[in-house]
């Protein structure tokens, strides 16, 4: 029986675990509740006023809670699924894979490409005077 639990519960008794259960299934119903009765209090203040809806019942506001959370809910899941991590990681890291030739080329070309592009910049007509000589 003692190896059932080997990493967090590591020392705890079944007694201890079983109290720590039924501490976050209440926390979990808790605050579903709280939610349900602070999206129907928030709705039924503003929506009727703002844009004539009816009201909403709690069991309505808290179907209205889980329908945002499945639509809106985004990466935030926090679940194992290849998806959810492939979008954690390309929403929070940036590739700097495709820089590691800036810096040569910018020695070598980096200069002179300025240079050029200021000059554009001060003179727009000798370009567009440069395009149309060379396309006759």
């Amino acid at each position: 029986m003692k190896n059932l639990f080997t990493h967090k519960m590591r020392g705890r008794t079944p007694l201890e675990i079983a109290g720590i259960i039924i501490v976050g299934t209440a926390a979990i119903v808790g605050l579903a509740i709280l939610f349900g009765f602070i999206i129907m209090w928030l709705w039924n203040w503003l929506m009727p006023d703002l844009f004539g809806l009816t009201t909403l019942t709690y069991w309505q506001a808290v179907g209205l809670f889980i329908l945002f959370k499945i639509l809106i809910g985004g990466c935030g899941s926090g679940g194992s699924s290849k998806k959810s991590k492939e979008c954690k990681d390309d929403s929070k890291k940036t590739d700097f894979s495709k820089w590691k030739h800036y810096d040569k080329f910018w020695k070598e070309e980096g200069d002179e490409l300025y240079k050029n592009y200021k000059e554009r910049l001060a003179n727009p007509e000798s370009e567009v005077t440069g395009e149309s000589e060379s396309q006759e």
